[in-house]
């Protein structure tokens, strides 16, 4: 996994955007956890919280099989 590779909070975010425009949205999730855990001001924290809406409202089964 690439996620493994990034250092900074920022970088994690960068990764997770890309994830998330290629529709990859469990990877965009999992480098913007990272990125929250390195820096809890990172904007990483709007784009999840972003994204955990989206999918809740377009696929309600998405977290809850």
């Amino acid at each position: 996994m690439k996620s493994e590779k990034c250092a900074t909070a920022e970088a994690f975010y960068q990764q997770g955007n890309e994830a998330r425009k290629r529709g990859e949205f469990h990877e965009a999730i999992n480098c913007y956890i990272q990125a929250i855990a390195l820096d809890p001001d990172s904007p990483a924290v709007e784009a999840k919280r972003m994204l955990d809406d989206i999918l809740a409202y377009y696929n309600k089964d998405y977290y809850n099989p």
